[in-house]
């Protein structure tokens, strides 16, 4: 039976951490060059709650952090609602070591060029898995009304073939738009199974993505150093990025913006 991870009222149950620069994959190089530890020291990000929702920002503006389940989990379905702000790249990242930027990350990057739905390595190969980009959709007085699919010509980060071919399942991108609710809450539900975990997402009670890490071939993926690193059980990462990569700054995260998670629930299977 599914059972709560969120009480409404308080955090109980979870702890913040600084958003340390991770290797790409085990043993791998840092996007930053090296870790930068006295930078993350600075703050966990802000957690707190309003409204029997987790509100999530940026403490320091452009600095990121997560906010961690104290309970590790192996095989599982988790749900949750969320409402993140424009732009506000976040997502929740699954098996996650206590660092939280390593595991397998279902992307809610609600930005330019985000993609929604679809998984990430963490950590552990930097694997892109998604089937389209998204941006804001505006009207004529430039006020946002919606997401729309990405030009493929001004994408920041254009979606390759070889990232479809690893999806055992993908939402067509105008599915997704009917069922995305934009400034209100969204339903999110996914399943993490296996040693090398089939990992499958559903967005408002609609299938969206499926991915076979177990069948998986992608560039710096090396799933037995994964298994050495994740172990069979880790943490539930709640994620406020960061605003550090060149060429977006306060468009990946917007000053003053947040994400809320409300509803948060597992099943251990």
């Amino acid at each position: 039976m599914p059972r709560s991870l969120f009480d409404g009222k308080t955090l109980a149950g979870w702890h913040s951490i600084p958003r340390l620069s991770t290797p790409l994959w085990p043993g791998g190089p840092h996007p930053d060059g090296q870790p930068d530890i006295e930078r993350a020291q600075l703050t966990s990000g802000k957690w707190e709650v309003d409204d029997a929702a987790i509100v999530g920002s940026q403490e320091i503006t452009g600095y990121g952090g997560y906010l961690l389940s104290d309970e590790e989990f192996g095989d599982f379905e988790l749900s949750f609602e969320i409402r993140p702000d424009w732009p506000a790249d976040t997502g929740v990242v699954l098996r996650s070591t206590k660092r939280g930027s390593q595991g397998y990350q279902l992307l809610i990057d609600h930005r330019k060029s985000g993609a929604i739905g679809g998984f990430y390595g963490n950590g552990i190969g930097a694997f892109h898995a998604s089937a389209f980009n998204l941006d804001v959709a505006t009207d004529d007085q430039g006020r946002q009304t919606g997401l729309r699919i990405e030009d493929a010509q001004t994408t920041l980060e254009p979606v390759t073939p070889e990232q479809r071919a690893q999806l055992g399942h993908a939402i067509d991108g105008a599915k997704f738009l009917k069922i995305w609710r934009f400034g209100d809450w969204n339903h999110f539900r996914v399943r993490c199974v296996g040693e090398l975990p089939r990992l499958t997402s559903w967005i408002n009670g609609t299938l969206a993505f499926e991915l076979d890490t177990a069948t998986m071939d992608f560039p710096n993926w090396h799933p037995q150093a994964v298994l050495a690193l994740l172990g069979a059980k880790g943490h539930i990462a709640l994620e406020v990025h960061d605003n550090e990569w060149p060429g977006m700054g306060p468009a990946r995260w917007a000053p003053g913006a947040v994400s809320r998670w409300r509803n948060i629930e597992i099943e251990e299977l």
